[in-house]
């Protein structure tokens, strides 16, 4: 048989085969897991649009080589804990957690997984962190509090 025949019949036989055998070649497609206390955002929303710009900066676009697992409490505080747990089972490699009480609910699900935040408190007063200096843990992010003397924290 000559070579191109014989390509020609692997070629065939992949594409009989399905897609599935191509996927199985490649690495998996990282997933980051996505935690909000709110109801689903706007997919226009800022928060979200600085996120997808940041991970575009370092080459991550969603859908092409990265998926985001979105996952609403809808104001339902009660239900963050399974939400986060069910990230967790999902093994994502990244949950960025929105709220306070989002980032509490991951940080009580896993010591394993990275959490980034994005809150209003003071991160060492509420436990998320030991120190803003060193956080420690699986934990790191931004905040926005106020100081006692009342001047914005640096």
């Amino acid at each position: 048989m000559r070579r191109r025949e014989f390509i020609t019949l692997i070629g065939g036989a992949a594409a009989t085969l399905g897609p599935g055998i191509a996927r199985a070649q490649h690495p998996a497609m990282p997933v980051i897991g996505y935690l909000g206390n709110e109801r689903s955002l706007d997919p226009r929303d800022d928060r979200l649009a600085d996120i997808r710009g940041g991970l575009s900066e370092t080459g991550y676009v969603e859908g092409r080589n990265l998926a985001i697992e979105y996952r609403w409490a809808e104001n339902r505080y009660e239900r963050l804990p399974a939400l986060a747990a069910d990230l967790v089972h999902r093994r994502v490699a990244l949950i960025i957690a929105t709220t306070t009480p989002s980032a509490l609910a991951a940080k009580a699900e896993t010591d394993s997984i990275p959490i980034v935040f994005q809150i209003a408190g003071d991160p060492v007063r509420i436990g998320l962190v030991v120190s803003l200096n060193r956080p420690g843990g699986n934990l790191t992010g931004i905040t926005k509090f106020i100081c006692r003397s009342g001047r914005k924290a640096p």
